[in-house]
């Protein structure tokens, strides 16, 4: 198993936290996927899986989950460290700006804009994941129970996982055992 030292997962959650403004997932996705291999795609699927169903911010949860695999405790303070510090500076200078010019119609209009790009990146994300799900077809059934409870039957969080996780788990043994 490769390993990575407090510093590292530090800087790379740096990156994170910087990169992602209001949804940083689809960047923590990237970077731990796609650009730095920390994980492969299933494995931060099923890691996200977990921290999606525990208390706290899914970023924050990840982070503690992907530092203590690699490093341990003082890992897993590093990846929460790095992910939170220049985000936190970043939101107080921005609310010092935004109560002072919150009224121009500029800013508000730049305000929607931002929300649309940050609908559009978890979109992204999600596309993504459901990609590598559907390497195996019966987890499609996953998918359709947990959109329709979520959407058309506007069920909460704690209902959707105990609906679908009975499926998912099933169907995760079986991928297993083939």
């Amino acid at each position: 198993m490769k390993t990575l030292t407090p510093k590292q997962l530090f800087i790379g959650f740096s990156k994170i936290g910087m990169s992602g403004f209001g949804g940083v997932l689809p960047w923590a996705r990237r970077t731990i996927v796609e650009e730095e291999h920390w994980l492969t795609s299933e494995e931060f699927s099923a890691m996200l899986g977990i921290c999606q169903i525990v208390p706290g911010p899914n970023i924050v949860n990840l982070g503690v989950c992907v530092g203590s695999r690699f490093a341990g405790i003082p890992g897993a303070i590093a990846a929460v460290m790095g992910l939170l510090l220049g985000p936190v500076a970043l939101v107080i200078v921005l609310g010092i700006l935004y109560g002072h010019y919150s009224y121009m119609p500029l800013v508000q209009g730049m305000l929607r804009g931002v929300s649309a790009v940050g609908v559009g990146l978890i979109a992204s994300t999600g596309f993504k994941m459901m990609r590598s799900e559907l390497q195996y077809p019966p987890m499609l059934a996953v998918i359709i129970l947990t959109v329709l409870a979520a959407t058309y039957f506007h069920l909460g969080l704690g209902w959707v996982v105990l609906i679908s996780s009975p499926l998912a788990l099933l169907l995760a043994w079986k991928k297993v055992k083939r």
